[in-house]
């Protein structure tokens, strides 16, 4: 199933963030550096945005 796809790649992005932030001592990616550059933080927004549109662009599917 297609949204199964959506799920897991925001599961293995969050995951991936969690790590960055666990590896600088961090519990937000706020503080950091290089938090507008980065690019383990824009995949996770991404992922989060797709798995909220099922990869629709422009809708939301809240339910």
């Amino acid at each position: 199933m297609q949204e199964d796809v959506f799920a897991q790649k925001l599961q293995t992005q969050s995951q991936k963030l969690q790590e960055c932030q666990t590896s600088h001592n961090l519990s937000s990616c706020m503080p950091c550096e290089s938090f507008l550059e980065c690019e383990v933080r824009k995949a996770y927004v991404k992922a989060v945005y797709e798995s909220m549109n099922k990869g629709q662009e422009g809708s939301f599917d809240f339910n």
